[in-house]
């Protein structure tokens, strides 16, 4: 056995950079997961310049990297070869990779000129390469390799650093991080304060920052009535409620003022909840938007019959049920008619509710939901029942022979010509 073999010596991946015309010892090709364990370069050893013919018989990846090296880009090989460690699939995707090596060498080059304009690009260019879903971390990776970029840009007062946060912000948002997100946004509202920025399609960013600070907001405060945290919902959602006035689209504000007032609602003060409601109701009657109308006139319903005002309350519901007719809402259309059905039994109208529980039922029949349709059912029974017992009730304290016969009769036939409505036919 050979001095060099005994001594443990192994045979340098890459050739003798100080020996260029020494020969490269002959061995076994490894795959690239066994070739990043050992050492790039051996304290021990020299290394040298692989040749082209070599490099072109070595796996993918390994090509890559002893690329940027030969080319002296360090640290464009330095990230590439951490990214390498979690994507394992790379040697199946060679314009990815190729891509990569591209654009980390051209950042490279550009940072050590001090152009950070341009390693931003490179690296914002990476970030919306990465499209497919199984990519999604790379996508991510390449935005906070952008923000980093961005923030030593002074020359344009924050602009690329603000739209970096934005990204940043989508990025964490996609995750459920809400705090991040949060962060990231409220950083691009305040880095966008007072600017005339604009994206490629015209929008403001300003106005862009309030509308994602709105939308953080407003899922935030979500979180926290989920978790029954009323007082800090109901501040989170007056934050979303003022971006989403100061982003200066009605809209949102009309959205925002109907999630605030839906907490208002919850925790019972429903006079608050109604200006809400009924600022959200004017926005929509604005918008001509008749979805929104239908929800406003329907919350305001429910504010109404909290607060044992009735007949208002139908009042609202029947022009949810009209504006939703109108519309062709059917979904609407029912819950319009089974809230409607809902009051009349609460004022004891059973045939008024009955029939608004029947409108009901025949439109569940008509849509896919078994749930629906059994508790419209349940509703014209209980309707129907309730108002054959109203009728019941009178003609036995009437103690009339002909109301007693009538009461003897329908037991012995059980038609359907027992209820107050059908009494009152004869």
């Amino acid at each position: 056995m050979s001095s060099a073999v005994a001594s443990g010596e192994r045979t340098p991946l890459l050739p003798d950079i100080y020996n260029p015309h020494k020969s490269r010892k002959t061995t076994t090709s490894k795959s690239f997961r066994e070739w990043i364990k050992d050492p790039i370069y051996p304290a021990e050893e020299k290394t040298q310049i692989p040749t082209k013919h070599e490099i072109a018989q070595e796996p993918l990846c390994q090509n890559v990297c002893v690329g940027m090296l030969r080319e002296g880009f360090h640290r464009s090989f330095a990230e590439l070869f951490e990214l390498l460690q979690r994507w394992k699939e790379a040697e199946e995707h060679p314009h990815k990779l190729q891509t990569l090596q591209q654009h980390l060498t051209r950042a490279e080059t550009a940072e050590r000129a001090g152009q950070y304009g341009e390693v931003y690009e490179n690296h914002l260019f990476l970030a919306r390469f990465f499209t497919e879903p199984e990519d999604e971390w790379l996508k991510h990776h390449f935005f906070q390799l952008a923000l980093h970029s961005a923030r030593k840009l002074k020359m344009d007062s924050g602009k690329r650093e603000a739209e970096a946060n934005l990204h940043m912000g989508q990025v964490y948002l996609e995750k459920g991080q809400l705090e991040l997100a949060r962060e990231h946004y409220e950083a691009f509202y305040h880095l966008t304060l007072g600017r005339e920025w604009q994206d490629t399609s015209g929008h403001m960013h300003h106005s862009r920052s309030c509308e994602e600070l709105q939308r953080v907001y407003t899922l935030l405060a979500q979180t926290l009535l989920q978790d029954k945290h009323y007082a800090d919902a109901i501040k989170m959602f007056n934050k979303a409620y003022e971006m989403a006035k100061e982003s200066g689209d009605r809209g949102p504000e009309g959205e925002a003022a109907y999630h605030l007032g839906l907490v208002y609602q919850s925790v019972g003060d429903q006079k608050t909840a109604k200006q809400f409601f009924s600022l959200y109701l004017e926005i929509s009657t604005t918008l001509e938007n008749t979805d929104s109308l239908g929800r406003a006139y329907e919350a305001i319903a429910k504010s109404l019959e909290s607060e044992g005002k009735l007949a208002e309350a139908t009042e609202y519901l029947e022009k949810f049920a009209e504006i939703s007719l109108n519309s062709k809402q059917d979904r609407n259309l029912k819950k319009a008619y089974m809230c409607l059905g809902t009051i009349l039994i609460s004022r004891k109208q059973y045939d008024g509710a009955c029939v608004h529980f029947e409108r009901a039922y025949e439109i569940a029949c008509n849509q896919a939901s078994v749930p629906r349709l059994q508790k419209a059912q349940v509703c014209v029974g209980a309707a129907r029942a309730l108002s054959m017992m109203q009728t019941y009730r009178m003609l036995i304290a009437t103690h009339r022979r002909r109301n007693l016969q009538k009461v003897i009769s329908w037991k012995e036939r059980r038609e359907d010509n027992f209820s107050a409505k059908s009494q009152s036919k004869k």
